[in-house]
């Protein structure tokens, strides 16, 4: 049994059970009705059948909880042992490419790690709780179809704009990456609609499209960071061949 067929099962039994409770819903307004109105035949045969649907409805709570195969402990040792399999398969046949690496299981521009003791994956930077693969996969899927905003030539205008900001008077040092993406979404909402990981995408594509200089003539460079790969302020990017891309600075040099 596989994660993905064992949240099918719990996905059918819960569905059953709704349908019940909808009947049982409906009995009990029914009985309430002629209750109101004083039919007594109504009232009798709708108490009837709410007692009836009552015992189906704790049949069917009862199928509900045991229709999830896993038990806390299988839940971890499936997690640690069999899960990523199971998701490369599940992406394999959506046609999604995808590799392991050391860093975990890579869907361009995503990096996904299984959290087995707290029941979780870690997509990027943010700590999911949906486990089943066929929403892993599509949540890869939809992040993979984001487009760019903008090209790289406005990219590098906005990101000239926020770096004036943030370096003030240092103009020409080099300013984290993540300083930069704070001041582009100081307004409320706007993380929502532009996180961490289109933003480190939008830099490697700038980064990969030759475009070297504003219109200004200032020219821009990405040092790295000086601490190890994937130290605190870095910004991990997984390229369409694999390759695994590091960003933690911006630097920008007016023209002489």
């Amino acid at each position: 049994m596989t994660f993905e067929q064992g949240f099918a099962e719990a996905e059918r039994a819960a569905g059953a059970a709704t349908k019940v409770a909808a009947a049982l819903a409906g009995a009990a307004k029914q009985m309430e009705k002629a209750a109101a109105e004083g039919d007594l035949f109504k009232m009798r045969k709708s108490a009837d059948r709410l007692a009836a649907l009552v015992e189906s409805m704790r049949q069917e709570a009862v199928n509900a909880k045991a229709a999830w195969p896993f038990a806390p402990d299988e839940e971890e040792s499936y997690l640690r042992e069999s899960y990523a399999t199971e998701l490369v398969a599940a992406a394999e046949a959506a046609n999604l490419a995808i590799q392991r690496r050391d860093e975990g299981l890579i869907a361009f521009p995503s990096v996904v790690r299984v959290l087995p003791s707290e029941r979780a994956v870690k997509l990027n930077r943010k700590k999911l709780a949906a486990l089943r693969p066929s929403r892993v996969v599509k949540t890869l899927r939809d992040i993979q179809a984001r487009k760019q905003r903008g090209t790289p030539e406005s990219l590098l205008e906005v990101l000239h704009r926020a770096y004036r900001l943030v370096a003030g008077k240092e103009y020409g040092k080099t300013v984290m990456l993540v300083s930069l993406y704070e001041a582009l979404t100081l307004l409320p909402g706007v993380s929502a609609n532009y996180d961490q990981t289109d933003y480190v995408r939008d830099l490697f594509l700038l980064d990969r499209s030759g475009v070297t200089h504003t219109k200004s003539g200032a020219a821009f460079s990405l040092p790295a960071s000086t601490g190890t790969k994937g130290g605190k302020g870095t910004y991990s990017f997984v390229a369409p061949d694999g390759e695994t891309v590091s960003y933690y600075g911006i630097r920008f040099v007016e023209a002489s």
